[in-house]
């Protein structure tokens, strides 16, 4: 293991690595040789938050489930030397029970056994609701959570992708129950993409919530392999989600792009550096989650954290970006 810091992850007991690996990548771009060679350096490098979903491996066409198999295998025995988190509610297909998805309560224990399942664990650091349901009653939602971790199947309970107002219910209906609420929030967040600073952020800092950033590169764009008036490499992840990306390469963002790389070049840094560092300096803020297809990643995202921005870089950061900060709860 290295120095590599640990933050504890909201009004948990759980520490959790600065940088996170995503596991998106697992049985989509990457194959069982791949995904081990990542995860022993991810390993190495002193990450110790690993976090997947039911449905990774299928959202970019493998098939569902995948990433929790690959993740699995990879980490072996090491299991117990890390925090291991997944995802329940999206769209894993139908069987013979009707739709597997949702946040039912019958549904919430048949996915959790097949992650598990999956996984080849006997329980979860941390479970996600991974979108809304708004078919389903939070609170009964949270009374199926409450139970699994009374029944140490699932240590703690966190959601992802809910409004500010969603999880402030949340809270609210978990504590007159008497029941767990949830400890983070996993969210887009990024120097192009800070919607969670309206609301979502103050919430969460008022309920003592952790922010576990995903897309903390925009899906590419604040690499530093892109610039203004050229098109996406070839086999990039902006090439290849065609619509994902179109919303990240606009005119506005590769403009802010540029000024955001000559700010980091003129302090001796990357703009992957930069990105990484800014989200690291933000209260509230866990861990980083970012995906890896390959070792050299995985030291990339390790190296970049190591800026630790002032306050002053903070602000001047924030008139690049034409955005003032959102002031802490």
């Amino acid at each position: 293991m290295t120095g590599m810091e640990t933050r504890t992850l909201g009004t948990s007991d759980l520490q959790v690595s600065l940088v996170g690996l995503g596991c998106n990548n697992f049985g989509a771009k990457l194959d069982q040789a791949g995904t081990d060679a990542v995860v022993q350096r991810a390993l190495e490098a002193g990450i110790t938050f690993f976090d997947t979903a039911d449905v990774y491996g299928g959202t970019q066409g493998g098939p569902k489930g995948t990433s929790e198999i690959m993740l699995g295998r990879a980490l072996g025995r090491d299991r117990d030397r890390v925090i291991l988190a997944s995802k329940f509610g999206a769209d894993m297909g139908t069987d013979d029970h009707g739709p597997l998805k949702g946040a039912r309560p019958e549904y919430i224990r048949r996915a959790l056994e097949a992650s598990l399942k999956r996984l080849g664990t006997d329980r979860l650091d941390l479970y996600q609701l991974h979108i809304p349901d708004p078919s389903t009653p939070i609170e009964d939602t949270l009374g199926t959570l409450n139970d699994l971790v009374k029944e140490g199947l699932v240590r703690y309970v966190g959601c992802s992708n809910l409004p500010a107002s969603e999880v402030r219910h949340a809270d609210a209906a978990a504590r007159a129950a008497g029941g767990v609420t949830f400890v983070s929030c996993q969210d887009e967040y990024s120097l192009l993409v800070r919607e969670v600073e309206d609301d979502l952020l103050p919430t969460m800092r008022e309920l003592g919530l952790g922010l576990l950033p995903y897309f903390p590169l925009a899906s590419g764009l604040l690499s530093g392999k892109y610039r203004a008036g050229e098109a996406a490499p070839a086999g990039s992840r902006l090439a290849s989600w065609k619509g994902l990306g179109n919303r990240y390469m606009t005119d506005e963002n590769l403009a802010r792009v540029e000024v955001l790389r000559a700010y980091a070049e003129e302090r001796g840094h990357t703009l992957l550096e930069l990105a990484f560092s800014w989200l690291a300096a933000q209260d509230g803020v866990s861990s980083v989650i970012a995906g890896a297809t390959s070792p050299e990643q995985i030291d990339q995202n390790v190296a970049a954290v190591r800026w630790t921005l002032t306050p002053e870089e903070v602000d001047a950061v924030d008139q690049l970006t034409s955005r003032t900060q959102a002031t802490p709860s």
